[in-house]
């Protein structure tokens, strides 16, 4: 069976389902794109055979010849370039394991905030706080380094309309996350 039948046949019986129990009313307080992000992840779900994981993230592959300080390197350059944004914390999570005899490869989390952003976004939803701060975790599987962060589309799109400053706001720390995912790849610090 083709498998847009299938998700627009599944959708729609969802639809019908659900709608008598407030889901129509939070589907219209949707942000725009937000079926598109849900598509999106449905489609990266079913590739992946149910990973939940792959299917809410953003990943990249580092280039060849691309070592982690590179990728810290640029990480670092696009968050200095953005106003208000700071690296919070690292954990470098293969070191520690290595230091305890756990023969580990690299697996190093990386963690950027805009405190006001930040403060905004609880204001707006306290339990958006258990996405803070954003995160990029550099792994070393399949022969090279691959960078992991959260979609940030997901977040934005798929949750209740934010105020348009917030929105504005989110959109920047979103857009830096993003160029680090690409400049972080490619270990490019300019």
């Amino acid at each position: 069976m083709n498998m847009t039948v299938l998700k627009v046949g599944f959708l729609a019986g969802l639809i019908a389902l659900l709608s008598g129990c407030g889901t129509m009313k939070a589907a219209n307080n949707l942000e725009e794109g937000a079926w598109g992000t849900f598509n999106e992840i449905w489609d990266r779900w079913v590739e992946s055979e149910g990973d939940i994981g792959y299917a809410v993230v953003w990943h990249r592959e580092a280039a060849e010849g691309v070592e982690l300080q590179d990728i810290l390197d640029a990480l670092d350059n696009v968050a200095m370039n953005t106003p208000g944004l700071m690296d919070v914390g690292q954990l470098p999570l293969s070191r520690e394991l290595n230091g305890r005899g756990i023969e580990s490869d690299i697996i190093h989390v990386v963690s950027y905030c805009n405190p006001e952003t930040a403060r905004k976004m609880i204001d707006f939803s306290p339990a958006m706080g258990a996405f803070l701060p954003c995160r990029i975790t550099i792994v070393e599987h399949d022969g090279g380094l691959h960078l992991y962060t959260m979609n940030m589309d997901m977040m934005i799109k798929m949750g209740k309309k934010m105020p348009p400053e917030l929105k504005e706001l989110t959109m920047a720390v979103r857009e830096a996350m993003w160029q680090m995912m690409e400049k972080g790849a490619t270990g490019d610090v300019f």
